[in-house]
């Protein structure tokens, strides 16, 4: 996306506070065309770009999330300053025959990046990928891995446990989706498995009843746009903020938070360029402020 179109997108967003990045592995390494737009935009690098983006929705009102894939430790720190929080889905911690063909899904180059940015103590949103050839054992040792992970470091503030869509046109397009059944069963194994302090997130439009999830032990939604689809999973659209209500039943209440946890909020661990911004829309207990 040019910086203009960037800019007309984050304008039409009146009511957001997070604004998210998102990018596939390494598309500048990969596709020549896509070096060839960077360069002519005046950018060494995709890196380069995605700060010049997070700065342009600062300037907007937005607290950037970053999700660029598979990072190096340089690569952390020159977003770092720029964004409240960053991502990177670990999927599953063991080979599979479907990460074959992407150096960037394989387990170890993941937990690398996780680990590095423990180090530099980023606030961390990972998570698994159920329901694309791992068994349950498999399930159970990638989220001991990221518990691992959480003790040594501290920086993991939620996990997100998303089911497999196939798609049309793709490898896996056949492949059936994981079962209800299975979703609360790693759901459970996770608020088992994990630190109490990371939360457990569950995508609320990928499930169609949220409550069992929230009664097996999640405790986060997630975000949703009414700008954009999910560009990961578009056949399945947003929630409305009252169906999330409704879903809830009058057991859970749904409050606001910004794309840096509240703990985070409170220790001050977050980009230096956010702190203006993340103090006038975070409240005495952290979330964001009505």
């Amino acid at each position: 996306m040019s910086k203009q179109n960037v800019k007309g997108l984050l304008e039409r967003a009146k009511s957001a506070k997070e604004a998210l990045f998102t990018f596939g592995e390494k598309p500048d390494q990969v596709y020549p065309e896509i070096r060839k737009i960077l360069r002519d935009w005046g950018y060494s690098d995709l890196i380069d770009y995605v700060v010049d983006m997070n700065k342009l929705a600062i300037r907007l009102g937005f607290l950037p999330h970053t999700n660029a894939g598979v990072l190096e430790k340089e690569e952390l720190k020159r977003l770092k300053p720029f964004n409240a929080s960053l991502g990177l889905m670990l999927e599953q911690a063991v080979e599979l025959e479907c990460h074959l063909e992407s150096i960037g899904k394989k387990p170890e180059v993941r937990i690398k990046t996780i680990r590095e940015a423990g180090k530099l103590q980023i606030p961390f949103t990972t998570g698994i990928l159920v329901g694309i050839g791992e068994t349950k054992y498999d399930r159970e040792y990638s989220l001991e891995v990221l518990a691992e992970i959480q003790k040594e470091f501290g920086h993991i503030q939620e996990v997100i446990i998303q089911n497999f869509k196939p798609k049309k046109g793709t490898k896996m397009e056949k492949f059936p989706e994981p079962s209800a059944e299975e979703m609360l069963e790693t759901v459970k194994i996770a608020r088992k498995l994990l630190p109490r302090e990371v939360a457990i997130q569950v995508p609320p439009n990928l499930v169609n009843d949220l409550y069992p999830f929230l009664k097996a032990g999640a405790n986060d939604l997630g975000g949703i746009s009414d700008v954009t689809p999910d560009y990961i999973n578009p056949e399945t659209k947003w929630p409305a903020i009252e169906e999330i209500k409704r879903s809830l039943r009058g057991e859970f209440i749904l409050r606001e938070r910004l794309p840096v946890y509240p703990r985070f909020v409170k220790l001050k661990l977050f980009g230096s360029a956010v702190s203006e911004l993340i103090e006038v829309y975070s409240d005495d207990d952290g979330y964001s402020r009505p």
